[in-house]
């Protein structure tokens, strides 16, 4: 299991993501799924991805926020399933093994 940034089977622009992130409200950008585990296949896996954004930044989001996938997608190489309220029975573990690759300052 992944357990920090640096043994993540991708790779990515920190300053980009940093910018997508802030541009949105997102304060906290984390990874959860196969892209932390050995199962993660870099040909076909998509990336989990859970998003938390400041509270007055998902105000009247509406639909873009289907295209924010496809933005970070681009700039994680490969498709991504964006997430930003996950199941309350699974989001005490999915946050427990989370690692973060975004927090805002």
């Amino acid at each position: 299991m992944v357990t920090d940034i640096e043994q993540l089977p991708i790779r990515f622009n920190p300053d980009r993501l940093a910018r997508f992130c802030r541009d949105r409200g997102i304060v906290r950008l984390s990874l959860f799924g196969s892209v932390l585990r050995d199962d993660f296949d870099p040909d076909r896996s998509d990336i989990d991805v859970l998003a938390d954004f400041a509270p007055e930044a998902t105000r009247g989001i509406g639909f873009r926020f289907f295209g924010y996938g496809d933005e970070l997608g681009k700039i994680l190489g490969r498709k991504v399933d964006l997430c930003s309220r996950p199941d309350p029975r699974i989001e005490p573990t999915l946050r427990r093994d989370a690692v973060t690759i975004y927090e805002s300052p």
